[in-house]
């Protein structure tokens, strides 16, 4: 938790602090966005990565150090099959307790395997009817699976992301918006043809995973 984490480490957090030049407030926050926010039942309190919190001390950098310890791809594989709105996913997704229970791979509702491989935790409790509030627990999750997922989605690489992205908010912080569209324009040019027999939603999932991903800049 965050008061045992100032109790044992705040040595910890200074050094890290000044290797990246920040002040020790800013630094308590920007660990708290990137590794709090577990929670393993209802209204308990959040806990901090572990694994992440005791790499960034190591190395003295704010890394995304748990997602790098797996790669999702039957989670994403699942996804792609039932054709699972991420919109939803990604915003937050209410759940029945009943959902807890089922621990079959089931190809039409891929949420509890996302939940029980950690990607997702308990956010919210509904006890009237009995729902939970399923998110990414953190920043380090949340961009991790979004970065995970657009390979998946466009012809857009890993090693291009960084790039298109960073391009994407410059020229919208820049006002040349028309250079904004005619990037993003290029950027969905390059769906195969196929897709146009389906539905708008793939297009529409790309659109917002771009916006989300500039979201954490």
């Amino acid at each position: 938790t965050k008061e045992e984490l100032l109790t044992t480490f705040t040595p910890e957090i200074e050094r890290l602090g000044v290797s990246n030049g920040m002040d020790f407030d800013t630094t308590l926050e920007r660990m708290t966005k990137l590794y709090d926010g577990y929670h393993f039942y209802p209204h308990c309190e959040g806990v901090f990565n572990p694994f992440s919190v005791l790499n960034a001390f190591s190395k003295r950098e704010l890394g995304d150090y748990w997602f790098q310890t797996g790669t999702p791809t039957f989670l994403v594989e699942m996804l792609r099959k039932s054709e699972y709105d991420l919109r939803i996913l990604l915003d937050g997704i209410e759940a029945p307790a009943s959902m807890f229970s089922e621990y079959r791979v089931e190809a039409n509702n891929p949420i509890p395997l996302i939940y029980q491989s950690g990607y997702l935790t308990i956010k919210d409790y509904n006890e009237r009817f009995r729902n939970y509030l399923l998110e990414f627990p953190n920043d380090e999750v949340r961009y991790g699976f979004i970065n995970f997922l657009v390979p998946f989605y466009t012809s857009m690489t890993n090693s291009d992301q960084g790039f298109y992205i960073g391009k994407f908010v410059q020229e919208l912080r820049a006002g040349d918006y028309n250079a904004f569209l005619t990037r993003l324009q290029a950027f969905f040019a390059d769906f195969p043809y196929q897709l146009n027999a389906k539905t708008e939603r793939h297009y529409q999932v790309v659109f917002y995973l771009v916006f989300k991903l500039m979201g954490q800049f």
